[in-house]
């Protein structure tokens, strides 16, 4: 693209524009910068207090002359051109996101204690639902975990899977199960997200639906455990692992929440249980509770077994 200033001379871009608060990259604050030249690579040359810099105007409509508002090298809204001060611009969509990026004055206090009376209602809300997740599955967690170690004490192994912030559970699960600290019996345990080239193969070759049930043909015995998690419960590759674990006669354990979705109902699934909230941040907190359970009542279990 072409500019009605002329260009700089990329040779002339500093290698590090770092000048304290009105660094582009490091600054702790959104700065305000004039926009010189548009590149066709998503990038933009702009004037700042260190002289010409590169940013990236990915998620913005910039355009030159345009002043925007830089943070960690990422333009991320565009100043009016009424505003008395650029510093202070409406950050836009972005505002709602990071109120600490706007220059504009604020009440430190009133922050801070919003912060701190959010996060206790967060707190509260949490230890209710998870003291509700205890009571209503204390029998079904002592029976799937009996189980559990009945397969583990037998030579299983534990295949858990989910997907986005489910999938990093399951990854905690597994690990948990693995590595559980000094003193702890360690169990084998598999994360089938980790394996990243053969998640995008199948993906990629057959389809998603089927990224965790193609793993489980080819590793689940009868003496596996498979534990899937997900939010909602109707996760459509979660479906078919959960069908594909019990054709194999792996142990099916799943953990979904609102009112367990399809999960629920499912044929496929042996223990399932439901974190009843409508939030995905306290569904997932819940979660966590339940396969840490799950984990040392499974010790404990095996403590007791023969041998």
């Amino acid at each position: 693209m072409s500019s009605a200033q002329s260009a700089p001379d990329p040779a002339a871009l500093p290698t590090s524009g770092c000048r304290g608060d009105a660094c582009v990259t490091c600054s702790d604050e959104a700065v305000a910068v004039q926009v010189m030249e548009l590149r066709d690579d998503g990038l933009a040359v702009v004037s700042t207090a260190a002289g010409h810099e590169e940013v990236s105007v990915a998620l913005v409509p910039a355009e030159v002359g345009d002043t925007v508002l830089v943070h960690a090298g990422e333009a991320i809204a565009i100043v009016k051109e009424d505003a008395v001060d650029a510093t202070q611009g409406d950050a836009g969509a972005s505002s709602a996101l990071y109120p600490f990026l706007s220059g504009a004055p604020v009440d430190v206090d009133a922050v801070l204690n919003d912060v701190r009376i959010s996060t206790e209602d967060k707190s509260r809300e949490i230890l209710a639902l998870r003291d509700e997740v205890r009571q209503r599955n204390r029998v079904k967690l002592i029976a799937c975990a009996t189980e559990m170690a009945e397969r583990f004490a037998a030579g299983g192994r534990l295949l858990a899977f989910g997907n986005g912030g489910s999938s990093t559970d399951a990854q905690d699960m597994a690990s948990l199960f693995l590595h559980p600290g000094r003193g702890s019996r360690p169990l084998p345990a598999i994360g089938l997200t980790s394996d990243i080239a053969v998640v995008t193969a199948l993906s990629n070759d057959v389809g998603f639906d089927v990224v965790f049930a193609r793993q489980i043909a080819a590793f689940g015995t009868p003496r596996d455990i498979a534990v899937g998690l997900s939010t909602s419960g109707n996760s459509a590759n979660l479906l078919r692992a959960f069908d594909a674990a019990g054709r194999q006669g792996l142990l099916t354990v799943g953990i979904a929440g609102y009112e367990g979705g399809k999960m629920a109902e499912s044929d496929s699934i042996d223990h399932l249980f439901v974190v009843p909230s409508p939030s995905v941040h306290r569904i997932q907190e819940a979660q966590t509770t339940i396969y840490h359970a799950l984990w040392e009542l499974t010790l404990h279990a095996l403590e007791d077994e023969p041998g």
